[in-house]
């Protein structure tokens, strides 16, 4: 296990307070990471240090390409999880299966295309009728792919109708950033609120690329307030072509040959700086 206790707001050593990036118990910047079996916890009590306003918290930020999570913890409160990219506009895959990730708020967030297979997403209950966001994704307009959970199951002990999927988030204002986020045949407890989206920042949810897809479960609604994914378009958004690109990546069927040839091309790849 592998856990530290900085937030946004903790004074820095050398001056100022750490920040989002700075809180982080684990950074990892390049590609070809991978983690199994393993614990990242940012223990961070926000109750305990009142004084400390930027109370993100987190975990592990990942931010190179080809990162892949198996049954890996991540555990904090509101930031946890930072599945980010080298730049704006600059892809970074990032494949996480049968894994469990808890938060509050935006505890899944940045500007990568995170896919989550088979995961067991917790939102913490923080004793208030608003509990939480479980995404900040702030993908940049050019890209395709943000976030997907397949098949994963969302759970709390918090209140029935009190977390969001998820809301907009625009880095600095960043007008061009347009967030992506898809929830794909997954089971939604009874703490998802009945409209699961909402704003962030003075940007509207509506702007943003979010929606469901055949999900189950006591959370689970079709209304206007819950756009669903069309069929014809499903094909488009599975975990197989978020991960996929231009270069065929398939960590879902590692130990395949067709994995280990893609991968090994994309190592070439990267070697060469191409």
């Amino acid at each position: 296990m592998l856990v530290y206790d900085n937030a946004n707001g903790t004074p820095h050593p050398d001056g100022g307070t750490y920040g989002t990036t700075g809180s982080s118990t684990v950074r990892v910047h390049a590609p070809f990471f991978e983690a199994e079996n393993l614990t990242f916890a940012n223990d961070f009590d926000p109750a305990a240090h009142p004084e400390i306003s930027g109370t993100q918290a987190v975990a592990l930020l990942i931010s190179g390409d080809f990162s892949v999570l198996r049954n890996v913890r991540c555990l904090g409160r509101q930031d946890t999880l930072y599945v980010n990219s080298p730049g704006t506009g600059v892809p970074a895959r990032h494949y996480v299966t049968e894994s469990h990730v808890t938060g509050d708020v935006d505890f899944i967030f940045g500007r990568g295309t995170a896919v989550f297979d088979a995961c067991r997403i917790e939102s913490l209950d923080r004793g208030e009728a608003n509990n939480g966001y479980v995404t900040a994704s702030s993908l940049d307009g050019s890209l395709r792919h943000g976030i997907l959970f397949d098949d994963c199951a969302f759970t709390s002990t918090a209140p029935r109708r009190t977390v969001h999927l998820g809301r907009p988030w625009h880095p600095g204002g960043d007008p061009e950033a347009n967030p992506q986020v898809l929830v794909r045949r997954c089971h939604l407890g009874a703490h998802i609120m009945s409209s699961p989206w909402t704003d962030m920042s003075g940007f509207s949810w509506r702007d943003a690329r979010f929606v469901e897809f055949e999900n189950r479960g006591p959370g689970s609604q079709v209304t206007e307030d819950r756009p669903q994914l069309p069929v014809e378009s499903a094909p488009e958004h599975t975990v197989a072509a978020y991960l996929a690109a231009d270069d065929g990546w398939a960590p879902q069927l590692a130990g395949t040959p067709a994995d280990a040839s893609a991968l090994l091309d994309a190592r070439e790849r990267v070697a060469r700086g191409g």
